[in-house]
């Protein structure tokens, strides 16, 4: 345990630690960091931390959380202390994101048209066919570019080697990119000195990046783009981050009321007429964006949309469809992707992963549910999810249940000792479990902006991120 003032209570365990190699001895590159918390007085870090809370509170920067009675919309909790990354670690994570997204794209585009990797049995097809989020309108519809997903959150973890693994992939609509910039923006008020003392890489170019990566998907022909950023509207969980990154990226935040679709053309209602929308940033789900070709009672989505992007007068970011890739059953087989698509050894591994279709590794899961995690292969944000070493019997009776009665829909995984990082709670530094999302653009190139959003389990042992669980974030420092 360090014994220096404010770290006293601060316990080292077996997990990897990101500021501490070990009692009293900082990472070099945290050097600087522990430094100047050792130099704050005592009520210093209080005093910050309801700066930032206030700045989060004035900002409305919130997230909705579903199935609660109680009031739903939230700050987002933020926690004072930011975590560093030295350069070699993000090359190391750049690269080995970059090679996993360049392998999707190639696994997507196959799947829908020549299906080699299935014919090769190098994915199972029964597991691609029964993928809820496998989508058969989209067999034979090319996307402008190949781009299947251009707008891509990894989930990293630190494992107790210090190695960087792959939890899953989020590919659909991953959301968080705006809490990892408003936590830059207050950081740079509540610790000025601090930041600029660090060589810290820039983040502020997202939305710029974000928008070159839409336009760089327009039809052809559509030299000035017209790109609409479509929300299901005010009651959805990230509705904050939707009107974020419209207004970072100067281009109209519509909902599906506001476009129609003539002559499988896309149209934005204004007050000055029809206006052709030739890119869409969706938020909204692949079931509930077009009525007319997937669930006639949505209201969210364009009637007519799917036929319009068929035709290729429209873009969409992400292309329908993309869900079957980040399919946590489908997760297992991604390094066998790299090596196929690729011929390349995946440099992120993945964490080890048990199908619970297969007969003997769902025996092997179900005498071993007290150790293991169990997740729904198409839930995200931490439901449907049973962490065996914190599950009650009565918790794991009912899984087992559950797996047994549809097994397709489960996959488990060894608890894993996340890495921990201080944060400032109660008054105190205390260490907590953390994980990382980049974020990755894929338009005319690859481009991930050097950081992401550092998520944290507030709780005291738990190892839950998701904010609709109780956790919170903190900035993340890419240094020079």
């Amino acid at each position: 345990m360090p014994d220096v003032a404010p770290f006293r209570q601060y316990q080292l365990e077996t997990a990897y630690d990101e500021l501490f190699l070990g009692p009293n001895t900082p990472r070099p590159h945290y050097r600087l960091l522990s430094e100047r918390l050792r130099e704050l007085p005592p009520d210093e870090l209080a005093r910050r931390q309801q700066a930032a809370d206030l700045a989060f509170l004035n900002q409305g920067i919130t997230f909705t959380v579903y199935g609660r009675d109680e009031g739903t919309e939230r700050i987002f909790p933020y926690d004072l202390l930011p975590r560093l990354l030295t350069a070699k670690e993000w090359d190391t994570i750049e690269r080995g994101l970059a090679q996993r997204v360049t392998a999707l794209n190639l696994f997507l585009r196959d799947i829908y048209h020549e299906e080699t990797i299935l014919r090769a049995g190098v994915v199972p097809r029964e597991l691609v066919y029964s993928c809820r989020h496998f989508s058969r309108q989209m067999r034979g519809v090319s996307v402008p570019r190949d781009r299947y997903v251009s707008i891509v959150g990894t989930d990293l973890i630190r494992l107790p080697s210090g190695q960087f693994a792959v939890l899953e992939d989020n590919l659909r609509v991953p959301s968080g990119v705006s809490y990892m910039l408003a936590n830059r923006l207050v950081m740079k008020r509540v610790f000025p000195q601090l930041f600029s003392s660090y060589g810290v890489r820039s983040i502020d170019h997202y939305g710029q990046a974000l928008l070159a990566t839409l336009r760089s998907l327009a039809p052809q022909g559509r030299s000035d783009p017209t790109i609409v950023l479509l929300t299901p509207g005010v009651f959805n969980s990230a509705y904050y981050e939707h009107t974020f990154l419209a207004r970072q990226m100067g281009v109209e935040l519509v909902e599906g009321r506001d476009l129609i679709v003539h002559d499988n053309v896309v149209y934005m209602r204004t007050t000055a007429g029809l206006r052709r929308v030739d890119v869409i940033y969706r938020r909204v789900d692949d079931e509930f964006i077009d009525p007319l070709a997937f669930r006639p009672d949505s209201v969210l989505g364009v009637a007519g949309l799917l036929n319009a992007y068929r035709a290729g007068n429209v873009a969409l970011a992400n292309a329908l469809g993309t869900g079957v890739a980040d399919d946590k059953a489908i997760y297992a087989y991604v390094p066998a992707m790299i090596k196929f698509y690729l011929d390349e050894d995946p440099i992120l591994p993945n964490v080890e992963t048990f199908l619970l279709s297969d007969d003997r590794q769902r025996q092997h899961v179900l005498n071993n549910l007290d150790s293991l995690v169990v997740k729904a292969v198409g839930e995200s944000g931490g439901y449907d999810m049973l962490i065996g070493p914190h599950s009650t019997l009565e918790q794991r009776a009912q899984f087992r249940d559950r797996i047994i009665a549809n097994p397709r829909n489960y996959i488990a995984q060894p608890t894993l000792a996340l890495s921990k990082a201080p944060c400032f709670i109660d008054g105190k530094l205390e260490s907590r479990h953390v994980d990382l999302r980049p974020y990755i653009l894929f338009g005319d190139q690859i481009s991930i902006v050097p950081g992401g959003l550092t998520r944290v389990a507030l709780r005291r042992g738990s190892l839950v991120v998701n904010s609709s669980q109780g956790g919170g974030s903190k900035d993340t420092w890419v240094l020079y």
